[in-house]
């Protein structure tokens, strides 16, 4: 028998290492697997956030929650770069994305996803005493919004509006940042989720803004899941439908946002 050299060896064991990192790199869940790992802005109130005590807290926090609750699985909240979200799920960094995540077209392409279990509008916001009163004011006026957000997309989806804009959008990785520059003038308006404006101006102060009759159009929020993750997601979205139908879900509603769609 031919003796195995150091050098092969060393090789094959590297060879292995490197096909078990792969391996693990990319996890797919199955009805096997007990805990899931959602990703999420840890800023993107009401639907997901860290409040003061650095818990995570949220509208959707709570929906998750109930919802691996009855399939008794265990959730855990990982905060991710909102702009780099489909590339986390895909990669199995996470398992699902699930924090007032609008459905887009662009968005179809890469993920499978549940039902829509809630709508939202994506909403033209100045300071009270601004001069903007439709969309077409917008024209020659510095606009934010969040990097990777729905609101980015619709904003781009109407090219008439974006060419009239002074450049480009300007881009936040949070939207709490985009509020503070359109509250210190360095933006003269904003486009954003109308659950995460809506909350903000609440606890801010709805003295400060003006929020435009205009808007950019109504999306669904769903959850989002890995394409080849079809048994995961049809489990959730039977959950989903299952705290809608015993009226949980309104419990969960009425807690952050004062009634029952």
């Amino acid at each position: 028998m031919k003796k195995i050299s150091k050098k092969l060896i060393m090789g094959l064991a590297v060879l292995a290492i490197m096909v078990g990192a792969v391996g693990c790199n990319k996890k797919n869940v199955t009805s096997d697997d007990n805990e899931i790992v959602i990703g999420y802005d840890n800023t993107y109130f009401p639907m997901g956030y860290l409040d003061d005590n650095g818990d995570t807290v949220g509208f959707d926090v709570d929906l998750a929650k109930e919802t691996f609750k009855r399939l008794n699985m265990d959730v855990k909240f990982q905060s991710i770069d909102w702009s780099m979200k489909e590339t986390e799920l895909n990669s199995g960094n996470i398992d699902a994305i699930w924090n007032g995540y609008s459905l887009t077209e662009e968005r179809k392409a890469k993920v499978t996803y549940t039902d829509a279990y809630m709508k939202n509008s994506q909403l033209i916001v100045t300071l009270k005493n601004s001069t903007i009163k439709s969309k077409e004011d917008l024209n020659d006026k510095v606009v934010g919004t969040q990097q990777g957000s729905a609101g980015l997309e619709a904003l781009e989806k109407d090219s008439e509006i974006l060419n009239s804009l002074d450049g480009s959008p300007i881009l936040y990785d949070t939207f709490d940042k985009v509020f503070r520059d359109l509250e210190a003038g360095r933006i003269d308006a904003l486009v954003g989720d109308e659950t995460l404006v809506k909350y903000y101006i609440s606890k801010k102060g709805e003295e400060k803004y003006k929020i435009l009759d205009d808007n950019f159009g109504t999306e669904d929020y769903v959850v989002a899941f890995r394409k080849e993750d079809i048994e995961l997601r049809d489990k959730v979205n039977n959950t989903i439908n299952e705290i809608k139908d015993d009226k949980v879900f309104d419990e969960i509603y009425n807690k952050w946002f004062g009634k029952a769609k």
